[in-house]
């Protein structure tokens, strides 16, 4: 096939906090699949703050950039044209395009997405590794008890309103860490958490001490940094804290300096560092049982999206100023017609 198919580009590593001009833009002909591949077109690009580590070719991720590759990314995409045995024209499915409008794939590590689930945009959401992230995190490490208090830090992302509702369907008192009013008033309302705090609103140390009187039986971080802190000054004896992202950390040159973590001590708690990849047996689990919920309306979620491929750099710059609300998404073309 040929014609313009836009790309936008990585242009250098960013100084702090990443800007549009760390970002350049191409257009290329649209690739044509060989044998054993496919062709799809991009539909949703899915913005996680991870990038901003592989913008600095961190070691901890094996997706390496130089200047002017296509930035990399999550896609829930349509294939167009297969020549691949397992897939077919039509299908939609979640693959490691780029911030491209096309590309091809071999079908490795390609996974098909049923629409009638939800929408397709999901499985880069609470369908996806970040809902799997926040499921395998609250029930197989955090394992919050029915009536114990679990908090959860950027809780109306992805990860952390699905760590919340599943805390709150096994039993726990579930509150909240968030950014603004609007999000902690999301949060107790659409989320059904018990409470929630605005970290930018006041000494947090003692918002947490007023909304966990009893302490905090588990915590599911997502920021690192000063939160992290506060909450450790709030534990309940025998607490257990999971350890999934630090964004506070990712624009930063070199690390903060962390927690002390005295009180760890003090509290007998646990701390667990969470990695996705090593429950990725759990995705058809987690699937089944959300989306099970979301057709039960016990389940809900948010999705920040921008329109148009042109809009990404802008949309991932705003992601980690903190400034989205819900999964952050671009939608690059049309959803196919169910």
């Amino acid at each position: 096939m040929s014609g313009g198919n836009q790309q936008i580009t990585f242009l250098r590593s960013p100084r702090g906090l990443p800007v549009p001009e760390d970002f350049g833009a191409a257009e290329v002909d649209i690739p044509t699949p060989g044998a054993g591949q496919f062709l799809s077109r991009t539909i949703y690009l899915s913005l996680d703050p991870y990038y901003r580590n592989v913008m600095k070719n961190s070691q901890i991720y094996a997706d390496r950039l130089a200047p002017g590759d296509v930035m990399v990314g999550e896609t829930v995409a349509e294939i167009v044209e297969s020549r691949h045995p397992e897939f077919k024209n039509g299908d939609v499915v979640a693959v490691r395009n780029g911030w491209q409008q096309y590309a091809t794939s071999d079908g490795q590590g390609v996974r098909k997405i049923d629409p009638t689930l939800a929408s397709v945009s999901t499985a880069l959401g609470v369908l996806g590794m970040p809902g799997l992230t926040g499921y395998a995190g609250t029930v197989f490490l955090a394992q919050p008890l029915p009536g114990q208090t679990f908090v959860v830090s950027a809780c109306t992302g992805p990860v952390g309103c699905t760590a919340g509702q599943v805390a709150r369907h096994m039993g726990a008192r579930v509150v909240g860490i968030a950014g603004s009013k609007e999000k902690c008033d999301y949060a107790v309302r659409e989320l059904g958490f018990d409470a929630c705090v605005d970290y930018r609103e006041g000494d947090l140390r003692a918002q947490l001490k007023a909304a966990c009187p009893n302490g905090i039986d588990a915590y599911f971080d997502n920021v690192g940094g000063a939160t992290l802190e506060a909450v450790t000054l709030n534990l309940a004896m025998g607490a257990r804290i999971v350890l999934c992202g630090m964004i506070e950390a990712y624009s930063m040159d070199t690390p903060p300096p962390g927690p002390w973590l005295g009180p760890l001590v003090g509290a007998r708690a646990t701390m667990k560092g969470l990695v996705v990849y090593d429950h990725m047996n759990r995705l058809p689990e987690m699937t089944r049982v959300i989306a099970r919920w979301i057709h039960e309306g016990s389940f809900r979620w948010k999705e920040d999206i921008s329109e148009g491929l042109d809009r990404a750099p802008e949309a991932f710059c705003r992601l980690m100023r903190g400034q989205n609300f819900g999964k952050s998404l671009v939608q690059i073309g049309a959803a196919p017609q169910s």
